[in-house]
Parts: C-alpha cells; sequence; structure tokens
C-alpha cells in the first residue's frame, strides 16, 4: 500500500464534506487501521467498531473551531485518535467484567516484595547491557522500550520511515541477545570455576 502525503487542501475538502475526499479517508485510513487493530487480536466486529469511532471523531474534530493545526500531521493524528478509541473501549470492556473471586483474595506482601526486586534487578540488568552496547542501537532500544516512543517520533528522531525503523529495531534486538547471551555465558562459566 502507498503512502499518501497530506496537506491543508485535503483536510480542508474533508472539513467541508467532498464526497471524494471522504471516500479516499474512508478507504486509505480503513485499511491502515484494519490492519492495525487485527493485529491487536480484535474480533472483526470490535475491528469494525473501533475504526468506525475513529472515523466519526476524526470528522467531528475536523468541523470544530481549531481543527487540525498540523495538516501534514493528518495520518499520525488519525492514528493517535484510532488508539484512545481502542484504549477506552478496553477499558469499557474490562469494566463490565464481573470481578473473580481470586480479586477478593489480598495480595502476599512478600511475593510483591519479591516480584519488585527481581523487576529492579531485570531492568538495571537491561541497562547494564545497554551500556555495553554501540550507541546507535543503544539510543534505538532506549526510545522504543524504556521511553516507550511513539513510532512516528523515533522514525523523525532517527531519520528513518518505518520500514527503515522495522529492520533497525530488528538489528539492534539481536545486538542485545548477543551482549546478554555473552554476559550469560560468561556468568555461568565463572561459577564453574568457582566451585571446582
Amino acid at each position: 500500500m502507498e503512502l499518501f502525503t497530506f496537506d491543508k487542501g485535503y483536510v480542508d475538502r474533508l472539513r467541508d464534506g467532498d464526497p471524494a475526499t471522504e471516500q479516499h479517508f474512508v478507504a486509505y485510513f480503513g485499511q491502515f487501521l484494519g490492519i492495525m487493530l487485527r493485529a491487536r487480536r480484535l474480533s472483526p466486529e470490535r475491528v469494525e467498531d473501533v475504526r468506525q469511532e475513529t472515523f466519526s471523531r476524526v470528522i467531528a474534530i475536523l468541523r470544530r473551531d481549531g481543527g487540525v493545526k498540523q495538516p501534514e500531521r493528518f495520518g499520525a493524528f488519525v492514528n493517535s485518535v484510532c488508539r484512545n478509541v481502542y484504549f477506552e473501549s478496553n477499558r469499557d470492556t474490562y469494566k463490565s467484567q464481573p470481578l473473580m473471586d481470586s480479586h477478593l483474595e489480598t495480595p502476599d506482601k512478600i511475593v510483591d516484595l519479591e516480584r519488585s526486586l527481581i523487576t529492579r534487578e531485570t531492568l538495571e540488568r537491561v541497562r547494564e547491557i545497554l551500556d555495553e552496547m554501540n550507541p546507535k542501537d543503544r539510543d534505538l532500544l532506549r526510545a522504543i522500550f524504556l521511553e516507550e516512543g511513539n513510532k512516528d517520533e523515533v522514525c523523525r528522531k532517527f531519520g528513518v520511515d518505518r520500514d527503515y525503523l522495522r529492520v533497525r529495531l530488528y538489528r539492534a534486538k539481536e545486538r542485545f541477545k548477543e551482549v546478554y547471551r555473552k554476559g550469560l555465558a560468561g556468568a555461568t562459566s565463572g561459577v564453574s570455576k568457582d566451585s571446582r
């Protein structure tokens, strides 16, 4: 699917209800949003509900005073509206589900302390591994996983498109695994030497 470049004219035509622009908007974003939502393993009915709610909210926002301030970022705007609708629908879904009996049990504080200690140790080890990596890979992994950056913003920061970001991210994760495995091998050989 070819990426479309948005501009003020397109956004204005969509706001004014131009039929051809509306048709393009629904076809173009219907496909993108469908892919994104199906990747989250939603039922076809739920995908359609989120997609339709996204379309109606985008049009409503366009027709308000102020509307979209950066038409060239219209694609990212639609994507963020869709994410918000998706998260809201998740909240509604989980609110309507009854609590299980296990929710009534009080959590064991020792287990929670142990879990938090393990989480802290894991995070510390991840930081150590990142410090051993080259700066390009380290910065990319931090931006995506630790800072949980928006992928469009990360693309702009690193000067790449989404396809190449995927390639760089794959390579960085493979290098992370290599450094991690070397650390495990070193720790294992240290233990076996100590036990002699």
